[in-house]
């Protein structure tokens, strides 16, 4: 029981990082029917705001070790701690939290750097060509990251307060060696409070049902002298934001490397058609699902029975809707089906 419990755990929060991207993918499809290949090259780069944050947080200056007086010894010391002490560490070790918040404007201006200096070129374009460009795009942005930050991982530690288990089994009356990364939890609460927020100001704002409604039918919120692509622009800089701050936040569950984009996009594009082209509630849900499948194909009991499953059992569940319905699950009609 404990052990499907976890599983469930790291599907579900591994499914809120494809659902967060997928989200971000269907939302510039359905608005500016764009199939954005370069979608999880923002999910990298906002992993590596939350990289350099940490960098500049940490800037350091080397200082002389007085805790060693029998030779001279010198050690690197924050420029924050020198000035503010322990409030200074605090702050460095909070790095990821003020990341988030940094990315939230830096994504936005990135995004829509993006819509207005390329993807708006390529609106009539056919798919492949958008793909073909979107997807250059992406390696282009990989090889900037790779120049900038190099080819390694970088680690980037949760804030100390978060960065252990927490007693999940306590909490729901199980066994007390039950425990969970704090860390993972905040990710998952953190990444449907997002859905959460993005489906309300679809829903619940005069700016989203106008969205919904040019998603509906341009020509007519356009006839009604609404300039429906300012919106969509606008929509495009907040799958952005979501994007990059899906990003941030799996620094500390995943440190970032240039290829990051790459290994979620591939995935996330692969959620969006079993969901269904177009369709936010299906691209949502086939993301958790999917996480969550994927997490007990990587069982140790499934893999001696099918080795490797874990690597294609995402495919295989796409070949399958798709087989029974080209439409994905939750996909309009006439989109992605002949």
């Amino acid at each position: 029981m404990d052990a499907l419990l976890l599983q469930l755990l790291n599907g579900l929060d591994k499914g809120g990082a494809y659902a967060l991207i997928a989200l971000g993918l269907t939302l510039v499809f359905g608005t500016l029917g764009v199939v954005n290949f370069a979608h999880g090259a923002l999910f990298m780069l906002g992993a590596f705001v939350a990289v350099a944050v940490n960098r500049l947080l940490s800037f350091s200056v080397q200082v002389r070790d007085e805790s060693i007086t029998f030779f001279e010894a010198y050690k690197q010391q924050p420029y924050l701690e020198i000035w503010f002490g322990d409030l200074g560490l605090a702050v460095i070790a909070w790095s990821v939290p003020i990341s988030i918040l940094v990315a939230i404007p830096v994504m936005l201006l990135i995004g829509l750097a993006m819509e207005r200096g390329l993807i708006q070129f390529f609106y009539k374009r056919s798919h492949a060509e958008q793909i073909l460009v979107t997807f250059g795009l992406a390696i282009v942005i990989g090889e900037i990251v790779k120049v900038l930050f190099g080819a390694n991982p970088i680690p980037v530690q949760a804030p100390p307060a978060v960065a252990g288990p927490a007693p999940l089994g306590a909490w729901l009356g199980l066994s007390e060696n039950l425990v969970y990364p704090w860390w993972r939890l905040i990710y998952l609460f953190t990444s449907l409070l997002i859905i959460a927020a993005v489906f309300a100001f679809l829903q619940f704002t005069t700016y989203g049902m106008v969205v919904r409604a040019g998603m509906a039918d341009r020509e007519t919120v356009g006839l009604l002298g609404i300039n429906i692509q300012r919106r969509f622009t606008v929509v495009f800089g907040i799958a952005a934001i979501v994007a990059g701050v899906a990003g941030a936040m799996y620094v500390p569950i995943l440190p970032p490397d240039y290829n990051l984009g790459m290994n979620f996009l591939v995935l996330s594009f692969v959620v969006v058609v079993v969901g269904g082209m177009g369709s936010l509630p299906g691209a949502v849900a086939a993301g958790f699902l999917l996480g969550v499948i994927q997490s007990f194909a990587s069982m140790g009991a499934v893999k001696d029975i099918l080795p490797g499953i874990d690597q294609i059992i995402i495919y295989l569940v796409a070949v399958a809707v798709l087989l029974a319905r080209p439409r994905g699950l939750m996909g309009r009609k006439g989109v992605m089906e002949t």
